[in-house]
């Protein structure tokens, strides 16, 4: 059976052209292959229900499942998460999930778009993450840089976290929105690091740009001595940027066990967003510091601001695939998108019935 990517080093931190047209190859015979031919941990559990959920992490950052767990979030359904390593790349979270390497994966809307348009059979079930008022990603350059309009950008790098993301869809739109031509940007250059390299890498000189996001945006903010080129809330405005997903067959087989997930996801997103945010950086920091993963510190935490998902219970739009539809068809990345009932369902989303935060919501109640 396939091993999940344990560890962040999976992308050597060198330079790379970037490739528009790349494509996902044999997702749909790989996905039979793996099915067929290994067991998943997860179908140990009766009506529906499983006993673990294995998933990939991220390093030095508590995901929203990890979240739940520690709160008690998750029912009887989801006993517990396995984690098989970390991953610093939504299209191979996604993939894995599809492929049956683990039972769920996260990534941007327009790499599940992509990948389900390739033939995967994964479906999206909650948003978690995207920008909010008060976090969002933002592409970096030094103060003293000659870089100011996006036409400056030909011929530069730009460092990403992996090719076919989000960053590269911003960086299309972004170019596109200022008048480039789709083979101008093609001469941009994306170079792929870890997003904990990605600052250190700018500063020194290593790259021209650095898109940043989360903690690491704010640990950036803090130090001083970068310029904003442009960020995601004047590019989007709040925005959710994706949602997890799940294989198709493991809905059908496991239908309680999505639902508990997604209720729990959903509950640790209202509690980060309610929860005074000291409270949240507390728990997340205990929760880093019990696991003693290897290489990991609890030191940037101290920048978390949000959880970033600005739908209620991270509900699930068509706008949420929409926005990254141009960038697909354009650079050759699908065909077609696939309708977004192809895309994404809200069934087991029991506790948003709206996209929009009610005045009066409250953080979930925390078992202990």
């Amino acid at each position: 059976m396939p091993t999940a990517i344990a560890g962040p080093a999976r992308d050597h931190p060198r330079a790379r052209r970037r490739h528009w047209t790349t494509r996902l190859v044999g997702v749909a015979a790989a996905t039979a292959l793996v099915l067929s031919g290994c067991g998943s941990s997860s179908d140990q559990g009766a009506d529906g229900g499983v006993t673990t959920l294995r998933y990939q992490g991220w390093g030095n950052q508590v995901t929203l499942p990890e979240l739940a767990e520690h709160l008690g979030f998750f029912d009887e359904n989801v006993i517990e998460l396995e984690w098989v390593g970390n991953t610093i790349s939504g299209p191979q979270d996604i993939q894995s999930a599809a492929t049956g390497q683990t039972d769920f994966g996260g990534a941007f809307g327009g790499a599940v778009a992509k990948l389900v348009g390739s033939g995967a059979q994964i479906k999206a079930v909650i948003n978690y993450y995207g920008g909010d008022d008060i976090d969002y990603g933002a592409y970096y350059v030094p103060e003293d840089s000659p870089i100011r309009t996006a036409r400056d950008l030909i011929g530069r790098k730009i460092a990403v976290n992996t090719l076919g993301g989000q960053n590269e869809a911003d960086i299309f739109n972004y170019l596109r929105a200022e008048g480039l031509s789709v083979d101008e940007i093609k001469r941009v250059e994306l170079v792929t690091l870890p997003p904990v390299n990605q600052e250190d890498a700018l500063r020194r000189g290593q790259v021209d740009v650095a898109g940043l996001s989360g903690q690491f945006k704010q640990r950036a903010d803090a130090a001083g001595g970068l310029r904003t080129l442009w960020d995601q809330h004047s590019q989007y405005g709040p925005f959710n940027g994706g949602p997890y997903v799940f294989r198709n067959d493991f809905i059908a087989r496991h239908p309680e066990a999505v639902r508990a997930f997604v209720d729990g996801v959903g509950k640790a997103i209202q509690w980060a967003r309610l929860t005074p945010r000291d409270e949240v950086v507390r728990v997340q920091t205990a929760i880093i510091d019990a696991r003693k993963r290897p290489n990991e510190t609890s030191e940037t935490l101290k920048y978390w601001l949000s959880p970033g998902v600005p739908s209620y219970y991270g509900f699930i739009t068509d706008a949420d695939f929409e926005r990254w539809s141009e960038w697909l068809l354009s650079t050759g990345g699908a065909e077609e998108v696939p309708p977004p009932s192809e895309l994404y369902t809200n069934e087991f989303n029991d506790n948003a019935t709206t996209a929009v935060q009610p005045a009066d919501a409250v953080a979930p109640a925390v078992e202990r």
